[in-house]
């Protein structure tokens, strides 16, 4: 299966300021995490199980390089991309969406 990744308005927030974030560290790293991102949700997008339960129907996938984390739902026709979050943070933080 081979389906289009939604992201809600937050997840595209938490993008954003993780681009800026790193752009500020090294200009171009920011590039490098939005490279490891679309990695990520490609594979995530042509194998939705591939990656475990974190919590209820909602998974989560780790990117390469960088300590974040992608939640996601699988949705049959679309993957949803619920947050993009640093690891050490609290789901809690994103618990409220999608």
């Amino acid at each position: 299966m081979s389906g289009p990744a939604v992201y809600l308005p937050e997840a595209e927030d938490d993008v954003e300021a993780v681009y800026t974030y790193y752009e500020q560290q090294r200009p171009g790293l920011g590039d490098e995490f939005m490279e490891a991102l679309r990695e990520v949700v490609g594979g995530i997008r042509v194998s939705p199980q591939m990656y475990g339960v974190f919590r209820r129907h909602i998974r989560a996938a780790l990117l390469k390089r960088f300590p974040y984390v992608v939640y996601y739902r699988d949705r049959g026709a679309d993957v949803l991309v619920i947050a993009v979050q640093h690891g050490r943070r609290s789901s809690r933080a994103w618990r409220g969406r999608g």
